[in-house]
């Protein structure tokens, strides 16, 4: 087995400790949300979460890194990786009781991350994928479209003040125009529906952290699809995300620019 194959059990098994918390908090309805100083909406579940993940991973590698949404970085100062974590993402979604939220968990080797994992238990539906092993959805390898026009793409589009404050909202209402079909999956489902074919195009938030990127890159790329920032960059630190087939991605930057 090789390193990435054996790293990526050691991620599906983090996984599946986290959906046994996040899962159970969902269903009960029975936790705090608090806000942090940003005002993004957090919960005991979240911080739970990321417990159970950490633990998990630091038993199968010690000497990894660790960079948490909920509690920072920890582990050796050197370490050769890191694991980069969301415990949930779409806490929003969590709270009000809609069902679209997922852990995601990378690994980061060398600034590039080789590993993704994106589980989203109360959909049960789970993507992953390694560097150069292909992505797959529930077991299955996936693969993004082929749609070269964008009359003829289905887009999601997530606009936010952070579009607004550039005078990017304009621009992605005629992206939404110019489309076959327009809709707002948000967070990571609408990147995991490019990776999977089943759209074309996902234009994410404005104001997004590293550990919302980190997870979605390899899936993406290892499907054969693009993902990079509003500027047309593949920087999974960049607080914006566009993901495409790859064969419209020139062009929505250029609408996006």
């Amino acid at each position: 087995m090789s390193d990435l194959a054996e790293l990526l059990q050691v991620a599906l098994h983090a996984s599946d400790a986290a959906d046994a918390i996040s899962l159970s908090g969902f269903t009960s309805r029975s936790f705090g949300v608090t806000r942090k100083a940003d005002n993004s909406e957090v919960t005991d579940i979240d911080r739970a979460t990321e417990q159970a993940i950490v633990a998990s991973l630091n038993s199968a590698r010690p000497d990894y890194g660790i960079y948490g949404e909920e509690f920072g970085t920890s582990g050796p100062a050197n370490a050769e990786a890191t694991w980069v974590i969301d415990p949930i993402d779409g806490t929003t979604n969590f709270v009000r009781g809609v069902p679209v939220w997922a852990t995601l968990i990378a690994l980061v080797r060398n600034g590039v991350p080789e590993l993704g994992v994106v589980s989203a238990p109360a959909m049960g539906f789970r993507w992953w994928a390694t560097t150069g092993g292909g992505a797959f959805f529930n077991g299955t390898r996936i693969y993004a479209s082929s749609t070269a026009a964008v009359s003829e793409a289905h887009v999601s589009t997530t606009p936010n003040a952070g579009w607004q404050a550039v005078g990017g909202i304009p621009k992605l209402v005629q992206l939404q125009t110019d489309a076959l079909r327009a809709r707002g999956f948000g967070d990571f489902w609408q990147h995991m529906l490019v990776a999977q074919g089943a759209i074309d195009v996902a234009v994410d938030v404005i104001g997004l952290q590293p550990y919302d990127n980190a997870a979605i890159y390899p899936i993406v790329q290892e499907a054969g699809g693009t993902i990079t920032d509003r500027f047309g960059n593949a920087d999974w630190r960049a607080d914006s995300s566009v993901s495409s087939n790859g064969v419209l991605h020139a062009e929505v930057i250029a609408r996006l620019k």
